[in-house]
Order: C-alpha cells, then sequence, then structure tokens
C-alpha cells in the first residue's frame, strides 16, 4: 500500500490507478480503506479509486505529535491529500464520518461531485450510543484500551454498542482484527484517537451546512432505511440543502452500506458519475 508524508503526519491509502474517473472513499472511526474492500472491487476496472486510512484509530503510522490531530484537521489532511496527489474531477464519498461534507464546503475545486452515504450531520455528532461511548472512553483513563478490548472479544462484536449498530450482517472478523490491532498494540495510536476525539467541536457540522448550500455540482446522498445511529431523516435534510441533491435510500443495510449492500451502492456510485460527467 502506497504512503504519503503529509503535514500531519505519514498517510497510507490504496489506489487503483488507471485512467477513469476518479473516487475518493472516506471511512469513519476505527475502521481502514478495507471497509470499502467490495466497493472498490466492483469500480477498479474502469474508476481509478482512491481510498485513503485515516488517523482514526486503525492507521497504522502515528502522526506527527507537534501538528493537532482534530477534526478540523483532518478536514485540511484530506484536502491536502487531494492536493498531493494531484487529483482532480474528484467524486468524493465519505461512510459514518462527516469530514466530507467540511471538504465540499471549504475545499470544493477539486471535486466533481459528492457522495453522503449514511453519516454524521447537523447535530448529531457525535452520532448514537457507540459515539458517545468513544466520546467517554477518550476521557478516561484506560479507556481507549477498555473499549478495545471489549470490541475485540467476537462473542461480543455484534452487540448494539460496537460494531453490531453500524451492520446488519457480521463483519469478517479478520477485518474487524485489522481494524482494532493499533488501538490494541501501539499507544502512540490511542494517543492519536484521544486527541482527534477530544478536539470534537460539536458544532462543526451544523457550521458546514451553509458552505453546502453553495455546493452547486452533483450530489447523492445514499441512506441506509434502517439505520441505527444516523436519523433517517438527515437523509432527506442533507438532500434537500445540496442545490443539485438527490437521496437515495437503500433496504436491508444499517450504517455501513458497504458492507452490508455494497453491489447497491456500487451500481448507484457508477450511475452517479457517469451522470455527472
Amino acid at each position: 500500500m502506497p504512503r504519503i508524508e503529509l503535514t500531519a503526519g505519514t498517510v497510507a491509502y490504496e489506489d487503483t490507478g488507471g485512467p477513469g474517473p476518479v473516487v475518493v472513499l472516506l471511512h469513519g472511526l476505527v475502521h481502514d480503506a478495507t471497509v470499502w474492500r467490495k466497493v472498490v472491487a466492483a469500480l477498479r476496472a474502469d474508476h481509478r479509486v482512491v481510498a485513503p486510512t485515516l488517523p482514526y484509530g486503525s492507521h497504522r503510522t502515528p502522526m506527527r505529535a507537534d501538528v493537532p490531530l482534530t477534526p478540523d484537521s483532518v478536514n485540511e489532511l484530506i484536502a491536502e491529500f487531494l492536493d498531493r496527489l494531484d487529483l482532480r474531477d474528484v467524486t468524493l464519498v465519505e461512510n459514518d464520518c462527516g469530514r466530507a461534507q467540511t471538504v465540499a464546503a471549504q475545499h470544493p475545486e477539486r471535486l466533481a461531485g459528492l457522495v453522503l452515504t449514511s453519516c454524521e450531520a447537523f447535530d448529531n455528532y457525535p452520532p448514537g450510543v457507540p459515539g458517545k461511548l468513544i466520546s467517554l472512553a477518550c476521557k478516561v483513563p484506560g479507556g481507549i484500551t477498555f473499549l478495545a478490548r471489549t470490541l475485540a472479544l467476537r462473542p461480543l462484536r455484534r452487540l448494539p454498542v460496537g460494531i453490531g449498530a453500524l451492520t446488519k450482517r457480521p463483519v469478517p472478523d479478520e477485518i474487524v482484527d485489522g481494524w482494532l490491532e493499533p488501538l490494541l498494540t501501539d499507544p502512540a495510536i490511542r494517543a492519536d484517537f484521544r486527541r482527534y476525539n477530544r478536539g470534537v467541536r460539536r458544532t462543526e457540522l451544523l457550521e458546514a451546512v451553509d458552505g453546502l448550500r453553495k455546493f452547486d455540482k452533483p450530489a447523492l446522498v445514499v441512506w441506509a432505511k434502517e439505520d441505527r445511529m444516523m436519523p433517517r431523516a438527515h437523509g432527506r435534510r442533507l438532500a434537500d440543502i445540496l442545490p443539485q441533491g438527490r437521496l437515495l435510500e437503500v433496504e436491508d443495510s444499517c450504517t455501513l452500506i458497504a458492507e452490508d449492500q455494497p453491489e447497491v451502492l456500487s451500481a448507484a456510485l457508477r450511475e452517479f458519475i457517469a451522470a455527472s460527467r
């Protein structure tokens, strides 16, 4: 997997290469680029798919300790990533975390389109019970280690306060093991995770709304009808705010649509990108 040195530190990423339309996929907390593996496989034949592993707890290389690590700084990291790789006319896709909203609002120049897929929005930040537990764990000594060890217990992974809140179907254990290993084994990664979560500003995504109202480029909002963490009404609100927004609701899925309904999501992305060109 290639790596790039950015202001905040080293970021690993998957890049399928090729001359097709560029799709950049952004994941959520305690996931890495593998959460998109099925979508990457479906699009790679005729799209250039780029999926960075962001410093959300499943990254392998700690960020620089002398550079702030917050959601705001990750917004700038993503913009710098696009710039340094000279990615243009990008379809930016997010799931779970809400960074793409702020990136689109503040740095629309490299984007051809925006896809928001069951994600944090408005005042649902941190989202649901799992989001609030993560926030609490980052404030309590030893809380992150306890949280990671609890999630590492395979019989507990389907609980509604962990991975079970995000998917209708079990994620393969080897994938979840990979997501959790950095938090379990590296104190510097745990420190990054704590810094990021303690830097959350609850108004950030509300502030992004004004920028989204001005994002007059193709936009698709894909929302899981059975999402347990992201209110269904938020999908419609986002689609209405975006000048060219359109809503697609997905059956039989929770937040991680790329896990529960990868074929539906891949087909929707392919159709959206073709129509946007």
